[in-house]
């Protein structure tokens, strides 16, 4: 895991090394710095796979490639067992295997890579960006005057004419208008009338391969444990590949989260950290989590803020864990869509939330892993299973009075849990780490109504849809540089006007 910053145009390295700067938290291992013809690759390592070998930016044998690369590609020995006949093979990462395999397919090789990835990869045909399908890594692009760049982060950026977000599955060449490589709900043939339980049976295997292929590293790998259904089943599932797992779990004195987190820990024998916060460790901690999210969406900051004191624990033991990002949106477990009784809609939402991952969850669970120096992988999001779910017929998913959310998941994974942690209710993460009444009182105490309603238009054209959330942004305006512009943060959409129709 790593960040990135490229140029192409008129630059210097001086520049270079500024951005690179402001997104070392990404890569606290080391940095490089390299040019090829009008392009210059930045790159700030976080040490995973082949960690003395590894270091970035990274050229072929011929020297006339290099790569500047952020994620994991799960699928990479499969092409290197292809490639080794021939090309000569400097490393053992992942990295060396996509500059390989672009000599020999271009951007074609982009829909075959089954990963995590932000790429920038340098070469005659231009400056080749593009990011993983389901946009768990991020990256930015944008120009001033002549000169192009692209990061991983925001902060990193200098004052610009413009900068925009490259949406998941896109590909671009510099200065050139991005295209889709990978749609994650491709048009195709649903499932013909398969029976239930051979969709349990395919919904356990396809979990278990997407927790082992995420185990790949030189180093080790840790899991998110906060006792809900996602996290533990992520726990239950590594456990037999894994010698001595260590689980995280933060909160506050006698938050639910603790109690069934240290439930999950014991059942599992896992070797489990836990890191009590206050409420003045939670004010004190927002700013951070802001200026580290790049966000003031209100539902996003306040699920941030457990994950920040978690991630900021597990870095202390870890440089990789899983997290259970995704679940719920791929299995149906937000109380809302209950209420959606037409199947159709309930398809197209499912996949809409799923594609909104980006701007929301995935958001958050690479930006405060990152802060850290702490890798987050997510296998509900792996994308063979992504899209096996969204062909199964919707009614599998649909909440019922005999079946709850996620019932379909639950069932899948019966006896990997105690039923009390398998059947446990769905709670939001902040609440069932006990800091949202914290932070409600504390914003009660900052903007009364009155004071929202008076300023909840911050900018033209922005409402803010809560005195939390007009909160927020006083803090996200002050910890931004001025020109990082509230169209680039993503909103949580609310779907409180769900109804039964």
């Amino acid at each position: 895991m790593c960040g990135i910053v490229v140029m192409q145009g008129a630059q210097g390295e001086v520049q270079m090394q500024e951005m690179l700067n402001r997104i070392k938290h990404r890569g606290p291992d080391g940095s490089g710095i390299l040019q090829m013809g009008e392009s210059v690759l930045g790159h700030v390592r976080l040490s995973i796979l082949d960690v003395q070998g590894g270091a970035q930016p990274m050229t072929n044998e011929k020297g006339d490639l290099a790569l500047s690369f952020n994620g994991e590609i799960y699928n990479y020995l499969n092409f290197r067992q292809k490639l080794e006949n021939r090309h000569k093979f400097q490393t053992r990462s992942d990295s060396e295997v996509l500059l390989h395999l672009y000599e020999e397919e271009h951007e074609d090789m982009l829909s075959q890579l089954d990963g995590m990835f932000a790429i920038a990869l340098a070469s005659s045909r231009g400056l080749l960006l593009a990011r993983d399908p389901i946009g768990i890594k991020p990256l930015y692009y944008g120009k001033r005057g002549d000169l192009f760049i692209a990061a991983s982060e925001l902060k990193a950026f200098p004052e610009m004419d413009d900068i925009k977000m490259l949406p998941a599955g896109y590909a671009m060449y510099a200065g050139e208008a991005p295209w889709q490589f990978s749609k994650p709900f491709p048009p195709h043939n649903p499932l013909i009338a398969p029976s239930i339980e051979d969709v349990l049976k395919e919904i356990r295997r396809r979990l278990d391969v997407a927790v082992e292929k995420r185990l790949m590293s030189d180093v080790p790998v840790g899991v998110y444990l906060s006792g809900g259904l996602d996290s533990s089943l992520v726990a239950a599932l590594m456990r037999p590949h894994t010698v001595n797992l260590h689980s995280f779990t933060a909160g506050m004195e006698g938050a639910p989260d603790l109690e069934s987190a240290r439930t999950v820990a014991k059942f599992l024998d896992t070797e489990h950290h836990e890191l009590i916060y206050t409420a003045k460790d939670v004010e004190k901690a927002i700013p951070e989590v802001i200026r580290a999210l790049e966000s003031f969406d209100a539902p996003l900051v306040r699920s941030a803020v457990p994950m920040y004191f978690v991630s900021k624990l597990a870095a202390k033991y870890v440089k990789v864990v899983l997290s259970g990002e995704g679940a719920d949106e791929l299995f149906a477990g937000y109380s809302y869509l209950g209420k959606i009784k037409d199947r159709n809609r309930l398809r197209q939402e499912l996949s809409d939330i799923t594609l909104r991952l980006q701007d929301t969850n995935l958001q958050r669970a690479d930006r405060v892993s990152m802060t850290h120096g702490l890798e987050a992988r997510v296998p509900f999001l792996d994308m063979d299973l992504v899209r096996y779910v969204s062909r199964m017929p919707v009614e599998f998913l649909e909440q019922r009075s005999d079946r709850p959310e996620k019932w379909l998941l639950r069932e899948a994974c019966r006896g990997l849990l105690p039923p009390k942690i398998l059947d446990r209710k769905k709670m939001k993460f902040s609440e069932g780490a006990g800091s949202s009444e914290v932070i409600a009182e504390l914003v009660k105490n900052k903007i009364d109504q009155q004071m929202f309603e008076n300023e909840k238009e911050v900018e033209p054209g922005l409402i803010l849809r809560s005195p939390e959330e007009l909160y927020y942004y006083r803090i996200w305006r002050n910890v931004m540089e001025p020109h990082i512009t509230s169209d680039l943060v993503g909103r949580t959409l609310d779907r409180s006007a769900a109804n039964g129709s």
